[in-house]
């Protein structure tokens, strides 16, 4: 599974590659949910950096609820850290006098809070990009491209598709539709499949594998493998244009949720030789207009553009 991924963020630059039109009224109400409490809505920095320099009133009033949002989130930051220094403080001053586990515990716990603390703090403040900003776990929203109406719209979505229909629960019960199996589209994905497609464009993807395996060698008698997360890039620096199928879940008293899966199929040979066994599906440029408008009525059409797919031959270093 791709279970991480560095995208493009900036919606923009849908806009100069494709000729999107962007809905931007669903960027805000998604920020203003996220600024007023109403739902947990993970949006990674770089989509919040793409409105640091408002053109229009909409994107002013953006910026104004990643502004309310920020300050917000400050304030209980700072608050936590006033907290934990105080607890920090007392767990020294138990020590001095006498060494106990509940103290070191303490001492630690605090530590460990108030490092945690500084670092989203300055995560806030700070004003320089950096890749991490960009990338996206399940739970996270990413700009889609898909075609509404005859015309190609870029939309913010959750990276984890629950399909309408299905149960808010279902999200807890079954976390794994962040990845669309190609051999299940046809099943599980039936209702999206030759219906709903989209378009992400990503950078890199990042997948957790054992050190066994990446080092290709096996296991000693009674030896426990590691977890390790690797990152794997296209050689040639491309930018890979990732099939995806979304879905439109509304409820009553519920806000619309957008969200989406990332199709994958086999590995290539170096993906497989560094552990992996599955890989996005990046289609060609030329296919984008066609997976974007699909015919359910001719499903092998779309089997065939994501076997037409890009194969870029995948790099593969120890994710930071």
């Amino acid at each position: 599974m791709c279970y991480s991924a560095q995208i493009e963020a900036d919606y923009k630059k849908f806009v100069r590659m494709f000729g999107a039109t962007i809905d931007i009224r669903e960027f805000a109400r998604l920020y203003w949910e996220r600024a007023e409490g109403r739902m947990k809505v993970k949006i990674p920095k770089a989509i919040d950096e793409a409105f640091a320099n408002p053109q229009s009133d909409e994107e002013r009033e953006i910026k104004d609820l990643i502004d309310h949002y920020n300050g917000d989130q400050m304030k209980a930051l700072e608050e936590e850290l006033f907290a934990q220094r105080a607890r920090f403080v007392a767990a020294e001053r138990t020590l001095q006098t006498k060494t106990t586990k509940a103290a070191s515990e303490s001492k630690r716990i605090a530590g460990d809070k108030i490092e945690s603390a500084l670092r989203r703090i300055d995560d806030i403040r700070r004003t320089d990009s950096k890749p991490r900003d960009a990338r996206i776990f399940p739970g996270h929203y990413a700009p889609v491209l898909i075609q509404e109406a005859g015309q190609l719209v870029v939309r913010p979505m959750r990276y984890q598709c629950r399909i309408a229909g299905k149960p808010a629960k279902y999200d807890f019960r079954f976390p794994g539709p962040y990845n669309a199996r190609l051999d299940s589209l046809a099943k599980f994905w039936a209702p999206l499949f030759g219906y709903s497609h989209g378009l992400v464009i990503v950078d890199s993807f990042y997948e957790n594998v054992p050190r066994s395996k990446m080092e290709g060698r096996v296991l000693a008698e009674g030896e426990d493998d590691a977890n390790v997360v690797l990152q794997f890039s296209p050689r040639d620096g491309s930018r890979m244009l990732v099939a995806c199928l979304w879905s439109k879940w509304p409820a009553p008293g519920e806000p619309d949720l957008y969200s989406f899966a990332a199709i994958t199929d086999e590995p290539p040979a170096e993906v497989a030789a560094a552990g992996h066994d599955r890989c996005i599906v990046s289609i060609k440029p030329e296919n984008v207009a066609a997976w974007l408008n699909p015919d359910p009525g001719d499903l092998a059409a779309q089997y065939a553009i994501l076997d037409d797919k890009v194969h870029p031959y995948f790099e593969h270093q120890l994710a930071a």
